[in-house]
């Protein structure tokens, strides 16, 4: 038996709208995979309503206003590309990713609230490679950017976000990067795409120190990633103590996922969610999921991390 949870799940049907070309990595089957993951851990649904006009502002809080508009006039086209032959787009592609926001920030909303501390956010497209003026990396709108704006507008802050994603949140960084509101800590695989995470990344202005990178090799397993960021949660914790934190939650370091190149298996993800869990203490965490591109290895994995995150036990 296990305690009642104190987890959130924050989600919408509309995720799996975005349909890329068949047999693109990021499917729509991914979205049941990611909710899957917290069968049998006692969460709470959010009902989630999305109202594009909230949405958009939200949006614009990370984004250039031409973005949104942009990727809207595209998906009325029809199937085809946008702005890099990574992100392929679908008629529901830009109802998808305002459903992701809108997501988001209900879960910020309850945060402020005082209604959840512990919120698993699984929606897609992911977003940790979206830039200010362009979708990159199968990733249209940085959901855990705007995640954290909104946070910050409610007086919750300083915030950390940390990515455990196998790739690089180069966008999340660059947002972020002259911030010292906001500590940005990235485990991940280097070199890999997108090219950015060097350990010398730190950061500039009045951000210097405030964005921290560790790059590990391919092949790294559960020991080599859970010990980086437990070393990452240490820097996060001598430099600024988080009101709440935000965790691009990847699970694409994977064994068995086909973009990886890692070894980290179930194990691993509940030693990172328990990392997480102990440095975070009562103070909210808000996970919004990245990639992870093996279903089952993604539901296994969620559920594992969601266990250890709010402190329960698996069955």
């Amino acid at each position: 038996m296990r305690a009642t949870s104190s987890l959130l799940i924050a989600t919408h049907e509309e995720c799996a709208d975005h349909r890329p070309f068949p047999g693109h990595p990021e499917r729509p089957q991914r979205l049941q995979a990611a909710i899957k993951g917290a069968d049998g851990l006692g969460a709470r649904l959010l009902p989630v309503t999305v109202n594009e006009s909230d949405a958009l502002r939200a949006i614009l809080t990370a984004h250039d206003a031409t973005l949104p508009e942009r990727l809207r006039t595209a998906c009325a086209s029809g199937p085809q590309v946008f702005d890099s032959d990574d992100n392929p787009i679908s008629e529901g592609t830009y109802r998808a990713a305002l459903a992701a926001v809108a997501a988001s920030i209900a879960a910020v909303g309850e945060v402020d609230a005082r209604a959840a501390t512990r919120v698993w956010i699984p929606v897609r497209p992911p977003g940790h490679h979206a830039l200010r003026d362009r979708a990159m990396g199968f990733c249209f709108f940085n959901n855990a950017a705007i995640a954290t704006e909104d946070l910050l507008k409610r007086g919750i802050g300083p915030v950390a976000v940390v990515d455990f994603d196998v790739h690089h949140g180069n966008a999340t960084q660059q947002h972020f990067w002259e911030r010292n509101d906001v500590f940005y800590l990235s485990v991940h695989r280097y070199p890999f795409y997108p090219g950015t995470g060097a350990g010398d990344e730190i950061g500039s202005g009045p951000g210097r120190g405030f964005t921290r990178n560790y790059p590990l090799a391919a092949g790294a397993d559960n020991d080599t990633y859970s010990g980086a960021v437990a070393a990452g949660l240490e820097d996060v914790l001598s430099v600024v103590t988080p009101a709440a934190w935000v965790i691009s939650a990847g699970f694409d370091a994977h064994r068995d996922d086909p973009l990886g190149g890692m070894k980290v298996t179930e194990a691993g993800f509940a030693a990172i969610g328990e990392l997480l869990g102990q440095a975070a203490g009562k103070k909210p965490i808000l996970a919004v999921l990245e990639g992870g591109y093996a279903l089952e290895a993604l539901s296994r994995s969620v559920r594992t991390f969601l266990a250890a995150l709010d402190g329960g036990v698996t069955s």
